[in-house]
C-alpha cells in the first residue's frame, strides 16, 4: 500500500494500514454472509460510523466512498485494540447522539438530513469550539474520525485507485497536470 499527502496515515503507520484491511478482507471471505462483525462498536454505534463515514468521503462517479473503500471496518477493526481510540471514538459517538438528544430529542441517525448537516457544520471547524465550548468534545471527535476515514480509504484498493497513483515510473516527457474540471 501506498501513503499519500494531507491527513492520511496521521494516525498509524502504512504498514498498520495495510494489515488491518487484510484482516478485515480475510474475515469478511471467512464469513458466511461475507460481512464484518464489528469488534468494538455496538450496532447502533456501527450504523453511526457508516452513516458519519460516507458523509465524509461519499461515492461519487469516480470511485466509490468510504464505505466501500471498508473504512467503517478499519475504524472498528483498529479501535477495538487501541484504548484511546476506544475512549476517543466511543466517547465521540455517545457526545454526538446526546448533542443531537438535547438539541433535537432524537439520536443523530433519527434526525433529518438537514439536522445532521447543521451538527457536522459546527463539529467540522475548530474554530467553533472556541466560540461553543460546549462543542470541544464533538470537534476533537470529528477530527479524529476525518482522519481515520482518510486513512481508511486512502490505504484501501479504492482509495489508491482513486488518487490515481502509477508508482515511481520514468516518463519520456511531463505533458504537464490535467486542466482542472469546471464545477457545476
Amino acid at each position: 500500500m501506498v501513503a499519500a499527502s494531507g491527513s492520511v496515515l496521521q494516525m498509524i503507520p502504512a504498514q498498520a494500514a495495510e494489515y488491518a484491511h487484510e484482516l478485515v478482507q480475510r474475515e469478511k471471505a471467512a464469513s458466511a454472509a461475507g460481512r464484518y462483525a464489528p469488534k468494538f462498536f455496538s450496532a447502533h454505534q456501527y450504523e453511526t460510523l457508516i452513516s458519519l463515514c460516507d458523509t465524509i468521503i461519499p461515492k461519487d462517479e469516480r470511485s466509490g466512498g468510504a464505505v466501500e473503500a471498508g473504512a467503517p471496518e478499519f475504524i472498528d477493526l483498529l479501535t477495538s485494540e487501541n484504548v484511546e481510540f476506544q475512549v476517543q471514538l466511543g466517547g465521540g459517538l455517545m457526545w454526538l447522539d446526546t448533542f443531537c438528544i438535547d438539541r433535537y430529542a432524537k439520536v443523530y441517525l433519527e434526525c433529518a438530513a438537514e439536522q445532521r448537516t447543521e451538527v457536522l457544520d459546527l463539529i467540522a471547524f475548530r474554530k467553533n469550539a472556541k466560540e461553543q465550548p460546549v462543542l470541544q468534545s464533538g470537534v476533537a471527535f470529528f477530527a479524529a474520525l476525518r482522519n481515520m476515514t482518510c486513512d481508511g480509504f486512502y490505504t484501501s484498493k479504492i482509495g489508491i485507485a482513486d488518487l490515481q497513483y502509477i508508482g515511481n515510473t520514468s516518463v519520456h516527457e511531463f505533458p504537464g497536470c490535467p486542466p482542472v474540471p469546471e464545477r457545476a
